[in-house]
């Protein structure tokens, strides 16, 4: 088993080593050894895993863009002994994988140069939001690089998480995603220019530990009782069809590493009211007794649950294909607490797919700032 950190399972706290039984570094040359066949693993060991002899991968996460083709390409890997791979996946279609892997298929252009004066700009939001101090980093960075111990290291960090969580969550939501790409776009530039700030250097030692610290926003459970509403005796597993996916055999642009922060939490910009139900009744109208209602539903308790979803406001940073798949998916999430409170729409979404592709084009629309900014969008 293969994660991060001290979780409390049995009301204990277990580590790696004290469940595997030998030390974390081991982890990656066991995978070899008898009894030793499976890997389970949380985050880590997900991307950046070379051994050749990995066979077969279980994924029970969604994945997108390039974090899918990242994570299943850990099994691409050439080996005498193995013919062929294999991939079972419970969580994600078709055409998620598709989308995510179509971006890499062939040649792969930068649509734009990365703007390395970004980072000072970065770097002076991070610094006004107080979470921690020069003295802290300097520290810090000291004690790292003499090779201190976690011991040393975590009260450091500790203050810097107390500080964090004295902001609100909008803050906390614009701090972390301002991290997390000040530390992709720095670790991006050090490794092509021979020369970089001794400032940016030192922040990203820093960050790159304190991020993995720092919680996330609370999220309402979306999924709560649901599985008590369900038989789950009545369903059982049935293998439909086994298939290859199929590229386009063309190249593709991607965006660069802006060096913005991806955590924003805007609230949804929605269209007249009228505009939808004129639509929706146009579509649909026939199907509910009270499809003014129903819209209304949809516009003001659905699309704002997907807009806050954290996933989705991530993946709105990047290409077009991985906020579709991302809003998707928060999409399922948010129509799930229908399920008590209003069966019918629930029943109309996961058993009609011209009311899905309907409903799931028309909360696009509202969610997302590039469609609702055009004029003339449908939403």
């Amino acid at each position: 088993m293969a994660f991060s950190g001290e979780p409390e399972y049995g009301g204990v706290r277990v580590s790696e080593s004290s469940l595997n039984g030998f030390a974390s570094r081991d982890i990656a040359d066991k995978i070899q050894d008898d009894p030793y066949r499976f890997l389970i693993c949380a985050d880590k060991f997900q991307t950046g895993y070379d051994e050749p002899l990995l066979h077969t991968m279980y994924v029970d996460k969604a994945l997108s863009g390039i974090k899918a083709v990242q994570t299943l390409s850990r099994l691409n890997r050439a080996h005498p002994k193995k013919r062929d791979c294999f991939v079972l996946d419970f969580q994600n279609d078709l055409d998620a994988i598709k989308l995510s892997f179509q971006d890499y298929y062939r040649t792969t252009l930068l649509s734009e140069e990365t703007d390395p004066n970004k980072l000072n700009d970065q770097k002076r939001d991070l610094d006004a939001a107080q979470v921690y101090t020069p003295g802290q980093v300097a520290q810090f960075v000291a004690l790292f690089l003499a090779g201190a111990e976690r011991d040393k290291l975590d009260p450091i960090l500790d203050a810097c998480v107390a500080a964090y969580n004295t902001l609100d969550e909008d803050q906390q939501v614009d701090f972390k995603g301002k991290a997390k790409a000040f530390c992709r776009t720095y670790d991006f530039l050090a490794s092509i220019t021979p020369g970089t700030s001794a400032g940016w250097e030192k922040l990203s030692i820093l960050l790159n530990l304190l991020v993995a610290k720092l919680p996330a926003p609370k999220e309402e459970d979306l999924a709560v009782g649901i599985i008590d509403t369900i038989d789950m005796a009545s369903y059982q597993v049935d293998k439909q069809t086994a298939m290859k996916i199929a590229l386009a055999d063309e190249d593709a642009a991607i965006e660069p590493g802006t060096g913005e922060g991806a955590g924003v939490k805007p609230q949804p910009e929605l269209e007249p009211l009228s505009q939808i139900i004129k639509t929706f009744n146009e579509t649909f109208g026939t199907l509910f007794t009270d499809s003014d209602r129903v819209v209304k539903k949809i516009r003001d308790e659905v699309a704002p649950r997907v807009q806050a979803n954290a996933a989705y406001q991530n993946a709105r940073q990047n290409t077009p294909h991985t906020a579709r798949m991302a809003h998707d998916q928060a999409l399922g999430l948010a129509m799930q607490i229908l399920l008590k409170d209003d069966t019918q729409i629930y029943k109309q979404f996961v058993e009609n797919d011209a009311f899905k592709r309907f409903v799931g084009d028309m909360v696009y629309a509202l969610t997302s700032p590039t469609q609702s900014q055009q004029p003339g969008a449908p939403y």
